[in-house]
């Protein structure tokens, strides 16, 4: 008599934001069905960025469904990439999620195909093989067709042996943790957390009592100040004040989810008391300008408005036109804000091009700046940096204010984990970068000792049983771990930049000269060193 075929446990792969913070995609296998928590884009250096380009670990097409957290593109920007490989099933979310990623994701094809054409036209690329847009702005719309939305706190089976439910992660409009019972274990996905004063956004909830959970940790090494939301309107205002006494524009990355928005109503807000003059403020971005409608239609969900149109404010003014954008080059004295938040793509970068080298304008960064990406190394301290091939010297005075993150703390982490205790099984900290994981793991096992805590890799998978702590059946993939190292090219660009500098001060030309031969000898010596090394091995 034939045996039955044997039911496969329930297994997860983290084939993103695992030691780094974009990127999230979560792929759980149960009983031969697949189902993803994310599917999101890499964002960061370049050597992040390359891993968008590479294989899915699976087959797009054996892919059941999708469990979408919310609509920030390090969570959903590789659905169209998934969509245009094969995949056929739904892609679960609530509604505002829903609503948001029309244009979010149309965003990121055209985004995609604007860059692949930007880089082919560069001359320093000049016989290079072309770049390919990783998709385009119709496989981004038929990714969107696939949204189902999905009401809070409402079971729904995506597929099979999957159940799943949305909780309010406090984060963004529509963001969401995700239940999921499979084969009978109980699990929780974080998604990104709020803090618990923020604008728009209630506390995050969620049940307690898992087997497992799996928590962000962007923040784990961050204990902010206490911040209300007079005291954020308070510290925006002295930011303000300064770099508009500096006489030059006021440039701030804005994420054009939610950070805009956030933005848009507080400056409205002091500009209405009289606290700011009324300065005309520049939202170039016309993905902001889409979404701060979608904002504007879910008024009567989102706190603090009292369910008007707070964005219909004289002095916001929405830039959409290419030609319009451009003439903002001539301005003084104005606030421009502009996607994307850590400068990796669109119309900010073209606004830094032409106020970093400005002693009178100052650049305001209200939001997390990923390892590698242009906003991370401006706030690092960068004398200069690279943008679409050209050296820039930075002039401008850098800002940083924290009091609008849309991530929860240190502290609010812990108070969140603890919220979901008893864990039976396995704490994962996730969308971190290294340091901010460790420290959070260390809090965290003070907090609740015996807590069996994992930190997993990028590639790693596990084994889920109920109650049981997870086992790892699969190692990290050392390349892609490799990739989420500080990526040399910005190394590269600043070195270079300085180098050339420093040659010209040497004022012996024969002296000069020599320089360079002692390190075109340096490099050689290594290439020779790196031969010797790979013979030795060979034999």
């Amino acid at each position: 008599m034939a045996s039955a075929k044997k039911e496969e446990g329930l297994s997860l792969r983290f084939l993103g934001a695992a030691r780094t913070v974009t990127g999230s995609c979560m792929v759980f296998r149960h009983d031969g069905r697949t189902v993803l928590v994310d599917c999101g884009l890499f964002q960061g250096s370049r050597s992040l960025e390359a891993l968008n380009y590479g294989p899915f670990d699976f087959n797009p097409a054996q892919v059941d469904a999708v469990v979408l957290t919310h609509a920030h593109i390090d969570h959903s920007g590789l659905l169209p990439k998934l969509v245009a490989q094969g995949f056929k099933g739904k892609i679960w979310c609530t509604d505002p999620t829903a609503a948001l990623l029309e244009h979010m994701l149309a965003d990121a094809g055209r985004i995609q195909e604007s860059e692949a054409a930007r880089r082919n036209r560069r001359h320093d690329r000049a016989g290079d093989t072309p770049f390919e847009p990783l998709y385009t702005a119709a496989d981004a719309l038929d990714a969107w067709r696939a949204c189902v939305a999905t009401p809070e706190e409402s079971w729904v089976e995506p597929a099979p042996g999957f159940r799943a439910r949305f909780w309010n992660a406090g984060h963004i409009l529509g963001a969401a943790s995700v239940e999921l019972e499979v084969g009978g274990v109980r699990l929780l996905c974080s998604g990104d957390l709020g803090p618990d004063n923020k604008i728009f956004e209630e506390k995050p909830d969620a049940p307690s009592g898992f087997d497992y959970v799996i928590c962000e940790s962007t923040y784990g090494d961050r204990a902010r100040e206490p911040v209300t939301p007079a005291g954020r309107r308070a510290d925006l205002q002295a930011e303000v004040r300064r770099a508009l006494a500096r006489g030059g524009n006021l440039i701030i990355p804005a994420f054009a989810l939610e950070r805009t928005q956030e933005l848009l109503f507080d400056l409205g807000l002091l500009m209405d008391q009289g606290a700011l003059p009324n300065v005309p403020i520049f939202v170039d971005s016309p993905l902001a300008n889409k979404t701060t409608g979608v904002f504007a239609a879910y008024a009567d969900q989102l706190e603090d408005t009292n369910g008007a149109n707070v964005f219909a404010n004289p002095a916001f003014h929405f830039v959409n036109d290419v030609t319009e954008s451009m003439r903002l080059n001539a301005m003084s004295g104005a606030i421009i804000l502009a996607a994307s938040g850590m400068c990796e793509a669109g119309r900010i970068r073209h606004h830094l091009l032409h106020n970093l080298d400005r002693t009178d304008s100052t650049v305001l960064f209200v939001g997390f700046q990923a390892q590698g990406s242009l906003g991370r190394v401006l706030v690092d301290g960068a004398k200069t940096v690279r943008i679409s091939g050209r050296d820039v010297r930075v002039r401008a005075d850098i800002r940083v204010l924290d009091g609008y993150s849309a991530h929860a703390d240190q502290a609010e982490l812990r108070r969140w984990i603890a919220a979901r205790q008893p864990i039976s099984g396995s704490l994962f900290l996730v969308h971190g970068e290294q340091g901010a994981l460790d420290t959070l793991h260390q809090l965290v096992a003070q907090d609740c000792p015996g807590l069996d805590i994992r930190l997993p890799q990028i590639g790693e998978a596990y084994a889920l049983a109920p109650a049981t702590a997870a086992h790892r059946t699969a190692t990290g993939d050392p390349a892609l771990v490799h990739s989420l190292e500080r990526d040399w090219q910005n190394a590269y660009a600043d070195f270079a930049t300085r180098l050339k500098r420093e040659l010209a001060d040497i004022k012996d030309a024969r002296d000069r000269q020599h320089a360079i031969d002692d390190m075109r000898r340096v490099l050689e010596s290594y290439k020779a060193h790196k031969a010797q090394r790979a013979d030795r091995h060979r034999r």
